[in-house]
């Protein structure tokens, strides 16, 4: 009998986070999501109701699961501004849920990871610089300092860290106000990037065939980036 590989996935109430989850429950994965507003989908998946903005609170909250052998930090949100309207709590809070979230959450779960698993980090494409995100962009780029790091420390276990950057993707986010200050606008291929193109990559790395390729950055940008 085959055994389900479990995957803990964060933010799968919307967006990415949701599609990779459901992408990784179509492919028989067992998933457990993790979100401040209740995730509901079919298969072999369990909501939590975690709160990434406290980072403290995640380590008791995973403590009780069967190990992960695999970790998608996909929870975000976005707040933009111009040089000069800058506001430093807006910082505070991406950083806390972008990186100390993903750091708290795989201190606490990688020690117990089989070796061979896997960590998918979300990144942006804009983690190189953007004008009116750079707060958003010094957020998303410290994610690559982690991922490749522990890409060299978790090395001799087999176990993979990888970034997945989006650029423009059609999720709830780009309809926040808090990003208003950045009119979204489409990339070269006339089309906002879609979730489940970014879910599926995600699979890969996480799948079998993703076993030689880590401490990698894929930008998915609708040729954005061009």
């Amino acid at each position: 009998m085959t055994v389900s590989k479990h995957a803990v996935v964060t933010g799968t109430s919307s967006g990415i986070g949701k599609a990779i989850a459901t992408k990784l429950v179509a492919d028989g994965w067992k998933v457990t999501g993790l979100s401040r507003t209740e995730s509901s989908l079919d298969g072999k998946f369990e909501w939590l109701q975690a709160d990434l903005s406290d980072p403290e609170s995640l380590t008791s909250l995973v403590s009780s699961l069967e190990p992960a052998d695999a970790l998608v930090h996909a929870a975000g949100f976005q707040r933009t501004a111009h040089m000069g309207s800058l506001d430093p709590a807006a910082l505070a809070g991406m950083f806390t849920v972008h990186v100390a979230a993903a750091s708290v959450l795989a201190n606490a779960l990688v020690p117990s990871m089989p070796d061979g698993g896997r960590i998918v980090l979300l990144g942006s494409r804009t983690s190189t610089g953007m004008p009116g995100k750079s707060h958003y962009a010094a957020t998303k780029a410290a994610l690559m300092g982690l991922g490749r790091t522990w890409a060299q420390e978790l090395a001799p276990r087999g176990i993979t860290v990888n970034v997945l950057s989006p650029g423009p993707t059609d999720t709830p986010m780009l309809n926040d106000p808090g990003r208003a200050a950045t009119p979204v606008k489409l990339p070269a291929l006339g089309a906002l990037v879609d979730p489940e193109d970014v879910a599926a990559l995600a699979a890969f790395l996480l799948g079998p065939h993703g076993k030689s390729i880590t401490g990698q950055n894929y930008v998915i940008c609708g040729g954005a980036s061009l």
